[in-house]
Parts: C-alpha cells; structure tokens; sequence
C-alpha cells in the first residue's frame, strides 16, 4: 500500500452485519445484496435495516447476477432465481443432489449451471439442455452476444451452442482451467488456471495467449469499463493485461499497480470510469485509477481476506464483504 498520506473514502462506509461468511455481492438496482456462505441472500437497501432472503438448504456454492435476478447454485442441488423485490424462483433441480459448483447468466436471461462433469443451460423457453464435459467442470461463461457457453475443463475449455446441431468446439491446452471469462468484444477467451497463470485463445484463429509470472493462483478477473485490459488478482498486487489490438496481451507484459503487503483476493471494475476496486488478504481495500497508478483507501487493513466486491450500475456505491462475515457498502456520490 502507498504512504500513510493516502487519500481515504474508509469513513464513508455504511457497516452491513451479515453475520457469516460472504462468498459474493451484487446490485440489483441500489441495493446491495450479500451472497452468504450459508443459506441465505441478505439485501441491504438504502435507509432500510437489511433482510435475509433463506435461498438455499445449506451452502452456497456459485452465484451470478445480471443486475435484474440473482442467480445461485447450493450443495443440495438447487438452482434458484432471486428477484430484486426479494421473491425466489426455483429453476432447477440435481436429480442426483449433486453441488451446483458454477453458474452463469447469458445477456438474454438464459441460465446455465453445472454439476460434476454435466453443463446445462436453461433458456427462456423450453427445456434445459445437457452437454458433458470431458473432465468436472471447472467454470462457465457466456459469450457477449449470442447464447454461447464457454465450459472450462481440464485441458482445455469447449465452446457449445445449446441450440444448435452442430458439435461442441475444443480449445485445448494442458492443465486444469478452474475458471473462464470472454473478452466483452467475444474476441477472446481466457482461463484461470489450477497453476499461477492463465490462458487464452484469439477465437477467430485459435492462436494461443500465455500469461504467466503470477505468484499465487488467480482467483479473480473482471474486464475494465472500455473492455481493453484485463484486471486480475495472483500476486501482491494488480495484475494488468492489455487487450488492445488485434493481437491482444501477446508479446506484451501486464502492468502492476497498487503494490501491497499480501496477495490480492477480489477486484471490481468501475463500469464506466478507468477505476478498479482491490481487495486483498489481509482485509485491505483500495480504489485504484488505472492511468496512472493513483490509490485511495477504500478500507483498512485488519481480519481477514476481503472476499467480494461489487460496484453499483452508476458506480457510486462499492459494497465488499469479508470471509469472517463484515461487510460495508462504501457511498462515493
């Protein structure tokens, strides 16, 4: 972290009680919802005593938002649906009451989830649709237009369209590919890795993108508001890819910004400013502007790691969550 000088936005924190772990969080609207380790969604609207929302019947393994739903995957085998006027829709469930280990929303409200080596995806209309994999599935995404899953793997990732006849696509790569994000253009594809690095493809030729030197494994990406980098987290600071151009990262190196004393667990991109939201290990939060390096404190050091992040859609509040069960949600107006 920078000097003690450090600009800070720490005391403008609305402290949240969620009183157990929180795995994620997300905006429906101006309310934060917290996605609990167990159970339960609590909302936290402004001016209002947050609620729990009991989702599941026990814990909660994936979840995904769209701004509209909240959608989550538990280790009973439920997929369920929550609205942001706090009604629950339940979408599907394991026959077998397998963990939904991954889930994902598509642009059009479609829903995919998986259990072991099965993907599904449930579309608007019609029955759900099954493709397995090769290995357990190890992530999901959809493509920024079309209903395209991406389905990550080990050795590789393979690419399906539910609705149509022809054969999945396989892009390979040896290792375990534990996550999978697209590029918001769809041009690109890249994977987190059970090793520190990640991997990525140019989907219109299949030419391979090696991005490595991390310390740890990443855990965490998100693409900035213009789609041109990649932020991740894999090292004692923010690791920055660039996806300029037609060649993307290749042959380039990331920038490394907001340097720190542990390694960083979360990030959150501002989606409309060159800003990005960081959380690290040791519970320490910072704002970092990404032309330029520049970091505001966004919570204090102290606990343990900072496990969610999630701006709001106009980028004025930041809400985080914790692994020991603290939460905040940070007023930036």
């Amino acid at each position: 972290m920078a000097a003690t000088d450090t600009p800070s936005v720490a005391d403008r924190t609305r402290s949240i009680a969620p009183e157990a772990p929180v795995v994620g969080v997300y905006f429906l609207g101006s309310t934060a919802v917290f996605v609990l380790g167990e159970e339960a969604l609590l909302f936290a609207a402004r001016g209002d005593k947050p609620q729990r929302v009991a989702v599941h019947g026990g814990g909660i393994l994936a979840a995904a938002c769209n701004g509209y739903r909240i959608v989550t995957g538990g280790d009973e085998g439920n997929v369920v649906a929550t609205n942001d006027d706090m009604t629950t829709v339940a979408i599907a469930a394991d026959p077998a009451h397998r963990w939904i280990d991954h889930v994902a929303i598509a642009p059009d409200g479609a829903v995919a989830w998986s259990a072991g080596k099965d993907a599904f995806v449930q579309s608007r209309h019609g029955e759900p649709r099954k493709l397995e994999a090769p290995s357990t599935v190890g992530g999901l995404a959809f493509a920024p237009k079309g209903l395209r899953l991406a389905i990550a793997h080990y050795h590789g990732v393979t690419l399906w369209f539910p609705n149509a006849a022809a054969a999945p696509e396989r892009l390979e790569w040896k290792g375990s590919h534990l996550d999978v994000t697209f590029s918001p253009d769809g041009r690109y594809l890249v994977t987190a890795m059970q090793e520190p690095a990640l991997h990525g493809w140019r989907l219109v030729d299949g030419k391979h993108m090696r991005m490595s030197g991390y310390s740890v494994k990443v855990r965490a990406m998100a693409w900035t508001a213009d789609g041109k980098a990649l932020a991740t987290s894999g090292a004692p600071q923010l690791v920055v890819w660039p996806f300029q151009g037609k060649d993307g990262p290749m042959g380039k190196q990331p920038r490394l910004l907001a340097p720190a004393e542990h390694p960083m667990s979360t990030v959150a991109c501002h989606p409309q400013k060159d800003v990005t939201a960081v959380g690290y290990e040791d519970g320490l939060a910072l704002l970092v502007r990404m032309t330029d390096g520049a970091e505001v404190l966004a919570r204090r050091p102290g606990g343990s790691p900072i496990t969610a992040l999630a701006w709001d859609s106009t980028g004025t509040s930041l809400a985080f969550g914790t692994e020991d069960g603290k939460a905040g949600i940070i007023d930036l107006s």
